[in-house]
């Protein structure tokens, strides 16, 4: 069973959970969604972090890019959340990241709202749940 299959077999919505892990990570930056969407830009990704959030296709990121990006804390932060290595819990958000933001912004903006405002617009947590559902397809 792969990471991802992990993830969505356990995707409840509690403290430790890999969707509050997820959900952790983007409250954790400074500056919310927007924050880490500037951590993008600053980590010269930002064209790759524009197409999650744009109308239009998403552009792949690789685990290397996202270690490049975020912190180490808070990649291992989430790596323990999930109970895996940085390295692992780089490429799940490798795989995962563009498209929780894509459904954050699908407007082709940043909610105005914060995180809690932007999941709210994702039916919460649950609504994180689907999209990783529709991943693993």
């Amino acid at each position: 069973m792969g990471l991802l299959d992990s993830i969505l077999g356990g995707a409840g919505d509690g403290e430790g959970s890999p969707i509050g892990a997820i959900t952790d990570l983007l409250g954790a930056q400074q500056g919310g969604l927007g924050g880490l969407l500037g951590a993008f830009e600053q980590g010269g990704l930002g064209e790759i972090a524009k197409s999650w959030i744009s109308t239009g296709g998403n552009l792949p990121i690789s685990a290397e890019q996202i270690q490049s990006v975020l912190s180490s804390g808070m990649l291992a932060d989430f790596a323990a959340k999930l109970g895996v290595d940085p390295q692992v819990a780089a490429g799940t958000l490798a795989q995962v990241l563009p498209q929780v933001i894509d459904h954050l912004t699908p407007d082709g903006q940043v909610p105005t709202g914060g995180l809690g405002g932007a999941l709210g617009g994702l039916g919460g947590l649950g609504g994180i749940a689907d999209i990783l559902g529709k991943l693993r397809g």
